[in-house]
C-alpha cells in the first residue's frame, strides 16, 4: 500500500462527514506569492503554508460562501497530510452581497499579520452575518475583532487604493478564468472539474507524488 493510498484512507471519514459540501459546489468544477504572475496567482495573493512548496492549491473563495466554509478545515487537513509539501494561495470571489466588504476586512487584517485568524473568525461566525439578502458587516467586523484585529486601524486600512486594487485584480481573473461558482480550485494550474473533497484530495495526492518523483503528473 502506497503512501498515497494510506493517505486518501485516512481523510475518508472527513470526506464523508463532510459529503454535503456538494449541495453547494459548482457542478463543473501568510504570505504573498513568489511565483511568475498569471491569473491564478498574483504577487499579492495571500498564502497559507509554506511559500516554496511543491504543490500549489489556488482557491477562488467569497467568504459569503457556504461551501467554502465547509472546506476550509477539509484543506488544512489536505495540506497537514503532506508536511510542508503543500501551500494554499488564496483568490477572491466576492459573488454575494457585502462580500466585496468582507474581502477589505481580510486584506486589513493581512497588514496586521492576522490574516488566518480574522478568516476563521469570518468563517466561524458566517451564518451570523452573511445572510445572502441581508448581510450585517457590522457583524463581521465584530468577528474579526474577537480574532484580535485592531478595528478602528483596519477601517482606515480597508479604505486604501492598495486594498482596492487587490479587489479589482481578483475580480478581474475570476472572471478570466470564467469562474462559474465558489470555491473553485485549481491545483498546480489543473482546475479541480469533479467536484468533493475526495477529489481535491486525489487531486494534491497525484501533484505531490510527481513532485516527489521530479516526473511531471499525468
Amino acid at each position: 500500500m502506497n503512501r498515497r493510498t494510506l493517505v486518501i484512507g485516512s481523510v475518508a471519514g472527513a470526506v464523508v462527514a463532510f459529503a454535503g459540501i456538494s449541495a453547494f459546489y459548482p457542478h463543473q468544477l501568510a504570505g504573498e506569492a513568489t511565483t511568475p504572475e498569471n491569473n491564478l496567482v498574483r504577487f499579492h495573493s495571500p498564502i497559507i503554508g509554506k511559500a516554496e512548496a511543491p504543490v500549489t492549491i489556488v482557491e477562488f473563495l467569497d467568504p459569503s460562501c457556504e461551501a467554502c466554509r465547509a472546506y476550509y478545515p477539509i484543506v488544512k487537513q489536505i495540506m497537514g497530510m503532506f508536511d510542508g509539501d503543500v501551500r494554499l494561495v488564496i483568490r477572491y470571489a466576492p459573488l454575494h452581497e457585502g462580500s466585496d466588504e468582507a474581502v477589505k476586512i481580510l486584506e486589513a487584517a493581512r497588514l496586521q499579520g492576522k490574516f488566518e485568524p480574522v478568516l476563521e473568525a469570518i468563517f466561524r461566525d458566517q451564518p451570523i452575518w452573511a445572510a445572502h439578502s441581508a448581510p450585517d458587516l457590522e457583524k463581521a467586523w465584530a468577528a474579526a475583532q474577537s480574532a484580535g484585529l485592531d478595528v478602528a486601524k483596519a477601517r482606515e486600512d480597508a479604505k486604501s487604493e492598495a486594498i482596492s486594487r487587490v479587489l479589482e485584480q481578483d475580480i478581474a481573473d475570476m472572471k478570466a478564468v470564467d469562474l462559474k461558482g465558489t470555491p473553485t480550485f485549481f491545483v498546480n494550474g489543473k482546475q479541480l472539474l469533479s467536484n468533493g473533497p475526495r477529489q481535491l484530495l486525489e487531486l494534491v495526492a497525484t501533484e505531490v507524488e510527481a513532485a516527489q518523483s521530479g516526473k511531471p503528473a499525468s
